[in-house]
């Protein structure tokens, strides 16, 4: 069995995940600015599917010698996002601020999964 065919289905799953994270997302911000929802009703512990996904990525990349210098650079600037994010989680934990680096280090997590999904799959 190829690589390739192996990791298919989890860059599938991968896709899945941030689908249901970004889907979930924009769910919830209709709902508070219909004040259907307020933002005390937030799960505020509950966003550890970030860095669960790096850490696959990572785990993935490396022994694939795949982590090239886009991957280290990328991850960086991710880990910039988490300590933002944790940041204002533990100060002023202002939902509008918290909600948009939250959403910076998804896109920068995203961009590098599609990158190396298409790295592995198109050997490119």
């Amino acid at each position: 069995m190829s690589i390739q065919m192996v990791l298919l289905p989890v860059f599938v799953q991968v896709g899945l995940t941030f689908a249901l994270l970004i889907g979930m997302a924009l769910a919830r911000r209709r709902s508070m600015v219909s004040g259907e929802t307020k933002s005390r009703d937030i799960a505020l512990g509950e966003q550890f599917e970030l860095p669960v996904l790096f850490y696959a990525l990572i785990a993935l990349a490396l022994p694939l010698r795949h982590a090239d210098l886009f991957i280290v650079l990328m991850s960086w600037v991710f880990v910039v996002t988490r300590f933002a994010h944790a940041g204002v989680f533990v100060s002023s934990n202002d939902l509008g601020r918290r909600s948009a680096i939250w959403l910076a280090g998804v896109l920068v997590l995203l961009a590098m999964w599609i990158y190396f999904a298409l790295k592995m799959l198109l050997l490119i």
